[in-house]
């Protein structure tokens, strides 16, 4: 387990913004309880500063994981964001999109949302930007990418796509065996 360098730490920040903006510092300058982001084996984690420190004392080969996993890096560089990062990306979201109900299951299967599914979303969406997929009774369900603007997600035909899915809570079951080695 180690720190982030300066790249990675560029990199993770560069994704979490997509989803939640400035509320990133909220992630890390927290006074009475600081976090902070740890490297094991390629996966990030997402750890309380104290806990940190007590691993230290465990041999990299001996840790399995540490704290919330909030994604990993490929072997291209690139960083893909897990599905346990959702409650943290829900709680400092700027962007949000609620599906209807008949709109949950095809999401929580692995399908995109259709403008047909949409029950609200949140205004001034631009397109492409990272947004946090919500059942209508406020269920954090997944998180994707703005596929449209709100202003023209409007205008689009029930069957097109409003919003890209990238992670959905549906992945703990479809996912089981790969998503934690």
């Amino acid at each position: 387990m180690r720190s982030l360098t300066e790249e990675e730490t560029k990199i993770v920040f560069e994704k979490l913004a997509n989803y939640i903006g400035r509320n990133i510092s909220f992630l890390i300058d927290n006074p009475t309880n600081p976090h902070v982001f740890r490297l094991q084996k390629d996966r990030v984690y997402y750890v309380s500063e104290q806990i940190a420190k007590y691993a230290t004392s465990v041999s990299r080969q001996q840790l399995m994981s540490l704290g919330t996993c909030f994604g990993k890096f490929t072997k291209t560089g690139k960083f893909r964001l897990h599905i346990t990062a959702l409650p943290y990306l829900a709680q400092y979201a700027k962007f949000k999109v609620w599906i209807k109900q008949n709109g949950e299951m095809p999401f929580l299967y692995g399908n995109h949302v259709l403008k047909a599914h949409v029950g609200r979303m949140s205004d001034d969406i631009p397109e492409h930007a990272g947004v946090i997929v919500y059942s209508m009774s406020e269920v954090p369900l997944g998180f994707g990418v703005s596929a449209k603007s709100t202003n023209e997600a409007r205008n689009l035909q029930p069957t097109q796509i409003v919003a890209f899915r990238q992670g959905d809570i549906g992945e703990y079951l479809r996912e089981e065996d790969t998503l934690f080695t």
